[in-house]
């Protein structure tokens, strides 16, 4: 009993201490820096990996904005199928919690693939402002909307998610060098 009663101190104080630790998009300075990084995206920024270019990346984000918010549905049968060499709990932990970035190179799902099913690059301010209001949208209390399962994790909380959702901004960012 003494054992469990310290294990479940150690989570919560270690989940404690990694929250405070980790950006996350419900920190409105994470938020702001990861505006300010879009705002310095231009049409013609050169990417540094991958085959998105600028404005397919934008609405890359943004079609991951809507099908975590219920927007855009993702393909069911997709979800249920995502190869996961190792187990569900794990990899999810060390997407969202390790230090370690994000690998490029992964494959998209054609749901938020412009070439596949995702939603074509229009204008670059347009697709930006799009952006920046689905940002809003995500992020805003209370929720409009219910989270929808990630087809590699499952359920997320609202804690996982507005760190997914630094994460996966901050990744493309990064591959636009910004």
């Amino acid at each position: 009993m003494v054992r469990s009663i310290l294990g479940k101190l150690s989570r919560r104080l270690f989940a404690s201490a990694t929250e405070m630790a980790v950006p996350t998009l419900s920190n409105p300075i994470d938020k702001q820096q990861i505006v300010k990084r879009l705002g310095k995206i231009q049409p013609l920024s050169p990417r540094l990996w991958g085959r998105m270019g600028v404005n397919q990346m934008i609405c890359h984000l943004s079609d991951s904005f809507r099908v975590t918010i219920g927007e855009k549905p993702w393909k069911t049968e997709r979800i249920s199928v995502t190869p996961i060499p190792l187990p569900r709990w794990f990899v999810k932990w060390m997407a969202l919690h390790s230090p370690l970035k994000w690998p490029h190179g992964l494959k998209t799902r054609p749901e938020v693939d412009t070439e596949h099913g995702g939603t074509p690059p229009t204008q670059f301010e347009r697709d930006r402002a799009n952006l920046l209001e689905l940002l809003e949208r995500f992020t805003r209390r209370p929720r409009e909307f219910e989270w929808q399962p990630h087809p590699m994790f499952g359920t997320m909380s609202d804690r996982d998610w507005m760190r997914w959702g630094y994460l996966h901004m901050d990744h493309h960012l990064r591959q636009f060098g910004k």
